[in-house]
């Protein structure tokens, strides 16, 4: 338990980065189209790594990335993924890297269709928040499963059901603050 006496979710209760974290962003409901894509290619560099790594690291990705502007790292070539893979403030995963250039222009063939990245995500959950059971336990959903699908389809990788579950999470898509959490009213 923190100083401030508030129960929160297990993952964040003795780590300050994590607490902060979970505090002012997991689960709250994201609408902004760059910040979801963001937060998703971020959820595809945890893959198999631990979040704190990632959160610890975030400005160096986005510094490596342009601010995770789409239309810009749709660009990148092997002269910028050389770059990427010698950067050491990154995760330096040669398949990841080029998941999050295809993902860009695959976020902006969508938008180039006239379809807005955050309401194609948000009309996968009627355009509210899904709750979670609240155990902290779940790793998919079949939210999840079915968004992973309908990205895929969309030319999209790495974005299998368990990324694309908890990048669901993180963008408040899926409320899964565990019961006892002070978060898990917020978003209803």
């Amino acid at each position: 338990m923190t100083s401030d006496d508030r129960t929160r979710c297990h993952w964040a209760r003795t780590d300050a980065l994590l607490q902060a974290y979970h505090d002012t962003e997991w689960g709250v409901p994201e609408h902004d189209s760059r910040a979801m894509w963001e937060k998703l290619m971020l959820d595809g560099f945890q893959a198999g790594l631990s979040w704190r790594l990632i959160l610890s690291r975030r400005e160096a990705f986005r510094e490596a990335f342009a601010g995770f502007r789409p239309e810009i790292v749709a660009g990148y070539g092997e002269r910028e993924i050389g770059q990427l893979l010698a950067n050491q403030g990154i995760i330096r995963s040669q398949t990841k890297i080029r998941a999050v250039i295809r993902n860009a222009r695959a976020y902006l063939a969508i938008q180039e269709a006239g379809k807005d990245f955050s309401g194609l995500v948000w009309d996968s959950v009627q355009g509210k928040p899904v709750m979670g059971d609240g155990s902290g336990t779940a790793t998919r959903s079949m939210a999840g499963n079915e968004l992973s699908a309908a990205l895929k389809k969309r030319g999209f990788s790495f974005v299998g059901p368990v990324i694309v579950h908890a990048w669901m999470q993180a963008c408040g898509l899926i409320n899964d603050h565990e019961t006892e959490c002070f978060c898990r009213t917020r978003g209803k």
